[in-house]
């Protein structure tokens, strides 16, 4: 799938930012619901985010490095205002490998912030990726609770 751009020509804080790209997503969850495949969640988000005017760029390639050599590339779902990357899922939960893939997102493009939409969950289910200042020490946020298996 070859990149699309869309620029809005305005400028946001991050956290404006990041309320916009939520509240483009709900609008998509809300019309669609659970239930169809990823690909479709993103060709509808990509139209909601033009919509609004927000600056993205959809199926973004990230080169892959080691030792000075391209070994091969990430492909981004979403790059919203060239610094937050968007992940879409329709999957029944989040597992820890998708926080890992994000994370090695972050890594290779030098970004700091990610947002992981799972469209195929009741309401739509939202998680926030590490800031740059954090990234190595810090983790996504749990899913859920896990009592210790020790009494």
């Amino acid at each position: 799938m070859s990149e699309e751009s869309r620029n809005a020509g305005k400028e946001l804080r991050d956290s404006e930012i990041t309320d916009a790209i939520i509240s483009a997503a709900f609008a998509v969850h809300r019309e669609r619901g659970p239930g169809f495949l990823e690909s479709i969640y993103e060709q509808a988000l990509a139209v909601e985010f033009a919509l609004r005017g927000i600056a993205f760029v959809r199926q973004k390639l990230i080169p892959l490095f080691y030792r000075d050599h391209q070994i091969g590339e990430h492909r981004l779902d979403f790059l919203v205002d060239e610094k937050i990357v968007v992940e879409l899922k329709a999957i029944d939960a989040f597992e820890n490998v998708h926080f890992a893939i994000v994370r090695s997102y972050l890594k290779a493009s030098g970004l700091a912030d990610a947002l992981i939409l799972n469209f195929s969950s009741m309401p739509l289910t939202i998680k926030r990726g590490p800031s740059r200042t954090r990234i190595s020490t810090t983790r996504f946020a749990p899913l859920k609770f896990l009592g210790s298996c020790f009494p």
